[in-house]
């Protein structure tokens, strides 16, 4: 493990970023892959899960299976918000990176801040997101089944939601990425932690709690832990820093970045490039 994440130093080091974002329905029609939006019956949250899919180009003429990247949005949100995720295809295209992206709703009218968490019957949201869209996607795309062909990326909230996710889901994603993420819940605001009822509960929904035990977990499930903040993110800067300590005393491997630049979307699209070409380097390749 530990000479995999030497090698992601050397591919981030190499990489130069680029990205351009757009929006579903609007200048998607540039990429040479397609878009399309679909949607399933989710027992988790009792009622229709939305979530865009990407298709690389060559998808729909051949056989061939792919990686998934998973990439969940920022909080708090409208029930469209994963709509706006057009800047990951676009970037995979701009790198030649062969990899569907799956982009599902992470709340919705009345809920618009539910933290990638489960709450209970109807509002289940992590067991929607980490079990119910995989199932459906390996079910419904050619993809590469499994952990070997699954990342969980995410911006802000979604990069909590996503390490947390991954955390508790270790045989089902061997990649994750937090983009400018935190790693305990907290309000809509950012500033406040949001307590969830029992000092169980709350650890089960920090990251930090779980660092202990990492060590163990990851060698048997080797996993990419990847995550950056910017240098003036004055809400999450001291907590990646923080994590990334934890990480180093327990002796986990992980990969963290302080880059330039705030809580931004500039942030996020200038640094897709690198990011996405390491979590596809982890991944089973194309195949078929």
């Amino acid at each position: 493990m530990a000479a995999r994440i030497a090698g992601a130093f050397l591919v981030l080091a190499g990489i130069a970023a680029a990205g351009t974002a757009f929006a579903l329905g609007s200048s998607s029609s540039g990429l040479a892959g397609t878009i399309r939006e679909d949607s399933f019956h989710s027992q988790a949250v009792r009622g229709t899960l939305r979530f865009a899919v990407y298709l690389p180009p060559g998808y729909s003429s051949g056989q061939r299976r792919y990686p998934v990247i998973y990439y969940l949005h920022g909080l708090p949100a409208t029930s469209s918000a994963f709509l706006t995720f057009g800047f990951v295809p676009s970037t995979l295209e701009q790198r030649s990176l062969r990899a569907i992206v799956v982009a599902p709703q992470g709340a919705r009218d009345g809920d618009s801040d539910p933290e990638y968490l489960d709450w209970g019957p109807g509002r289940n949201w992590e067991t929607a997101i980490s079990e119910e869209l995989p199932a459906y996607v390996d079910a419904h795309y050619r993809t590469i089944r499994g952990r070997s062909g699954r990342a969980l990326i995410g911006v802000s909230a979604g990069g909590y939601g996503a390490f947390l996710l991954t955390l508790h889901h270790l045989p089902s994603f061997a990649v994750v990425e937090s983009w400018s993420g935190y790693f305990h819940p907290t309000d809509p605001s950012g500033t406040k932690p949001l307590k969830l009822g029992s000092p169980q509960a709350d650890a089960a929904a920090s990251a930090h709690t779980l660092v202990s035990n990492l060590r163990e977990a990851v060698r048997r499930y080797p996993t990419l832990l990847g995550f950056y903040v910017g240098e003036s993110d004055s809400r999450f800067r001291a907590e990646n820093v923080r994590l990334a300590g934890e990480l180093t005393a327990a002796n986990v491997p992980h990969l963290f970045r302080l880059y330039p630049g705030g809580h931004t979307q500039a942030l996020w699209q200038r640094e897709a490039g690198a990011w996405l070409m390491l979590a596809v380097s982890k991944l089973q390749p194309a195949t078929g």
